[in-house]
């Protein structure tokens, strides 16, 4: 009997890789060509801007799909991690290695407060989910046998979400409030994948951009998600993000794009 066509943890952390590269090249060099090259010294005639333009949508278009895919990854780590702990200080410490390398390539500067990398955010979420989840275990829904339990729940619910959301808008991390809530949202609806990436992808789609919706294509590789994580490359993945940042502000320093 032949097994069922599947997809492992790995192949989605590559697709996702792969579009946050494509949607970082747009981001930068692209972006940079059209919106800032009059700063370096390169003009573009019209023809050459419109054609530009076009290919940014695309790139910017083909890279919704990353962000979606690495919060479904947050729930799916959080469930089956064996220390919550450890790996929320691995999300933290790559937010710090990837701030310069972020700034550089997004913000043309060594340090910059107003906009932070995405690693703030998936590290915020993570923290939601589990304090989240540490409530609903330590005050169990409708439990009589603690006095005001019900009452304690839903406060400390509601503090454990809207701290990581109040940290990520003052910090003005990368997806902000957005992105905490979609970690949530997958994490309370995990029970159904579908349902998970579906809403999440909605509820980006409604409250960053429209061109989120491009991300509903996930769909169709969660769909044969079989749960197994598959070749371990767990600091490539970690890595990946600071070294192709710094490498794509090389690129628009070496094209007289930057600093």
């Amino acid at each position: 009997m032949n097994k069922r066509f599947g997809i492992n943890g790995f192949t989605l952390k590559m697709l996702a890789v792969v579009t946050m590269l494509i949607d970082h090249i747009g981001a930068t060099i692209v972006e940079r060509y059209l919106y800032e090259g009059y700063l370096y010294g390169v003009y573009l005639d019209e023809s050459l801007w419109y054609q530009l333009e076009k290919l940014d949508y695309i790139l910017r278009a083909i890279g919704r799909i990353a962000f979606p895919i690495y919060c479904y990854l947050i729930v799916e780590g959080f469930l089956h991690t064996r220390s919550v702990k450890k790996y929320v200080l691995r999300l933290f410490g790559c937010a710090l290695l990837s701030e310069i390398p972020f700034d550089l390539a997004f913000n043309e500067s060594l340090f910059w407060m107003d906009s932070n990398n995405v690693f703030w955010t998936l590290a915020l979420g993570l923290l939601a989910i589990t304090g989240i989840d540490y409530v609903d275990k330590k005050y169990p829904l409708y439990n009589t046998q603690i006095r005001y339990g019900n009452l304690c729940r839903m406060i400390l619910m509601a503090v454990t979400f809207l701290v990581p959301c109040v940290l990520a808008y003052v910090l003005h991390t990368d997806y902000s409030v957005a992105g905490v809530l979609c970690i949530v949202i997958m994490y309370l609806a995990r029970r159904n994948k579908m349902l998970a990436v579906g809403l999440g992808v909605l509820e980006l789609g409604l409250t960053c951009s429209e061109l989120e919706f491009f991300a509903f294509v996930i769909l169709i590789p969660v769909y044969f998600y079989n749960g197994k994580q598959g070749p371990k490359a767990k600091w490539f993945f970690y890595l990946f993000y600071p070294v192709h940042l710094l490498i794509l502000s090389g690129i628009c320093y070496g094209l007289g794009l930057g600093i």
